[in-house]
């Protein structure tokens, strides 16, 4: 049972632990000791508070209403205003397991003992979390900076009792569970919880931090890290259907330039296609001397990307243990300090480069996808891997699929980072536009998932024209995976549903699971 629970203490979570509490439907609990230093911010919050001390956001107005001073009776009024006001989202509901992650990041920084909330405040929020009930929240709105204040107001409207939420009885990933948007009021009165009344500096607390970016960055890093796997796979199965050589994967080349994720990607390959009948089918003869960039150049391109996708991991493993609200609150010294760790510049940037980097793995993976249905180009396959061509048209059309997806992501990829605009009557004169980042980026993934199956369904009946020969021991058990969901193409039939199915395999974790348990991957 200890493994169903997921402490938090604001300083130990990682981008694992996030998938899994997601996919596992974890329950969270906050650590015994970050509830100390969590009461310990709060009891002096409330002595400035009798004290009637001068603090931006807890006895000031917001903003450019910085100067504004706010009297101890209209305190609470004043955080529910923060809320209400601020809750001016538009667009499209978030994916509901991506604001599950939001309120797990919003309070894992709490729990660092710097916003000076109340701890049964939070500890409402881990209910909500724990019992499946997650706020409706628009998806745009977010400017970057300040947080992502007009989502995380949203999130917060629930949590006093004035918002919509979606309640899931098991997990949000159940299938067989149809999403229902409920008020919250029935749903708390179900659930035995009771609004929460917001008391001084705790609307402020929660509203001030960059948690939808970064729970779009963490999803999408976790995902990208598999899907650069997903990616060494389907290339591996390009290269035997296109039954290229394998000496541009000598580990001699790529230990003369030390990129880690470059090497690794060779050896991910040479251990994919180890034993294939294939390969060892044409080590003579064969008048090719190289091949082409998308074949022979796989180690540079999907290491660059894999060495972009941990750097960005990095950025991300900080920012989902950082406190980023404001006024920071230091029990220790009795001070609190007006800062800027709510600015999402990090998270901008790390969300640029990693759509840039996952893009990539798309572009080289449809170029491959070309090669193999190119007659001109496929070593002697048939014409768009069909045996009646004319009459019947193959795989035609998968690569133009993948050629949009692919083109898409171009216009995706341009950096939202490289914008800003001034809010708050100038007081906010450069935003990051990191929730923009983010939530593009999160696109370029899902493309990027169905060019990597479409590769991977174009290979596997690429293969089919090189019986009875086997591929390696890799490429062989993610064929007989691929196989399991799709039969062999010998005349056109609907290949949308070949590809969903094939998609299924990528979005599940099966595929990589599957060669996984045969070929250990880097």
């Amino acid at each position: 049972m200890a493994n169903d629970i997921l402490k938090l203490n604001g300083n130990s979570l990682s981008v694992e632990d996030i998938y899994s509490f997601i996919h596992q439907n974890k329950k969270i609990q906050i650590d015994k000791e970050a509830a100390k230093n969590i009461n310990k911010s709060r009891t002096l919050v409330d002595k400035w508070v009798n004290e009637e001390k001068v603090i931006y956001g807890v006895t000031t107005g917001f903003g450019e209403f910085s100067n504004v001073s706010i009297s101890k009776k209209d305190i609470e009024q004043l955080q529910e205003n923060l809320i209400v006001s601020h809750a001016v989202g538009c667009g499209e509901p978030l994916p509901p397991f991506i604001v599950k992650i939001m309120m797990l990041l919003r309070v894992n920084a709490l729990a660092k003992g710097y916003s000076g909330i109340r701890l049964s405040t939070m500890q409402t929020l881990v209910e909500m979390i724990n019992q499946n009930i997650i706020p409706v929240i628009p998806s745009q709105g977010s400017v970057g900076s300040s947080g992502d204040l007009v989502q995380l107001s949203h999130l917060v409207l629930a949590l006093i009792g004035k918002g919509k939420v979606n309640y899931f009885k098991k997990s949000i990933f159940d299938s067989k569970e149809k999403e229902r948007v409920f008020d919250v009021k029935s749903i708390f009165k179900k659930m035995g919880l009771s609004p929460v009344r917001l008391k001084a500096k705790e609307g402020l607390a929660l509203i001030n931090g960059t948690q939808m970016m970064t729970a779009f960055a963490s999803y999408i890093t976790a995902r990208g890290k598999r899907l650069n796997k997903v990616a060494d796979i389907a290339a591996s199965l390009s290269h035997e259907a296109l039954r290229a050589t394998d000496r541009a994967f000598d580990e001699r080349i790529h230990n003369l330039r030390a990129y880690e994720g470059q090497s690794k990607t060779a050896k991910n390959l040479l251990a994919m296609i180890k034993g294939s009948e294939i390969r060892d089918s044409h080590r003579s003869g064969d008048p090719r001397v190289q091949d082409a960039y998308s074949i022979r150049c796989i180690p540079q391109i999907h290491g660059a990307s894999r060495d972009a996708i941990e750097y960005v991991n990095s950025r991300v493993s900080i920012e989902i243990n950082s406190a980023n609200d404001n006024p920071l609150i230091f029990a220790e010294t009795e001070e609190h300090l007006e800062g800027g760790n709510f600015h999402g510049q990090p998270m901008a940037l790390a969300m640029d480069f990693m759509g840039i980097a996952l893009a990539e793995l798309a572009n080289v993976s449809e170029r491959r996808i070309e090669r193999m249905v190119n007659g001109a180009l496929n070593q002697g396959l048939p014409r768009f891997l069909t045996s009646k061509g004319g009459l019947n048209s193959g795989m035609m059309i998968a690569q133009y699929t993948a050629a949009s997806l692919v083109s898409e992501n171009k216009v995706l990829a341009h950096p939202a980072s490289v914008d800003s605009i001034p809010t708050s009557a100038n007081q906010e004169d450069h935003n990051s536009m990191g929730s923009i980042a983010a939530q593009k980026c999160y696109k370029i993934l899902a493309n990027l998932e169905n060019v990597l199956a479409i590769e991977l369904m174009v290979a596997a009946q690429g293969l089919e024209f090189l019986k009875p020969l086997k591929p390696g021991i890799g490429t062989d058990r993610a064929y007989a995976k691929i196989r399991e969901v799709v039969k062999p193409l010998n005349e056109d039939r609907i290949l949308h549903y070949d590809l969903m199915n094939v998609l299924k395999l990528v979005q599940n974790d099966s595929l990589l699971t599957s060669v996984e348990e045969v070929v250990e991957l880097l």
